[in-house]
């Protein structure tokens, strides 16, 4: 079975975009908590707040963007 062949699979397809969502989920949690950490210093502020919104922006893309071919 050649490569293209097994991407052709609904299965895979849905693996893959299962677990592309898992991935923005959890990295968008990490930089939301990142960024909560950075912000309680006053010198990292700027940064913990942009970081933070990314973070968030990215989380709520994990969990409700929809990516159609």
């Amino acid at each position: 079975m050649t490569r293209a062949q097994l991407l052709d699979r609904p299965w895979v397809r849905t693996t893959e975009s299962i677990l592309g969502h898992i991935a923005a989920t959890i990295l968008g949690f990490v930089m939301m908590v990142v960024g909560l950490g950075l912000g309680v210093t006053m010198i990292m502020l700027p940064a913990g707040i942009v970081i933070g919104l990314l973070g968030a922006a990215i989380l709520v893309g994990g969990l409700f963007a929809r990516i159609d071919d």
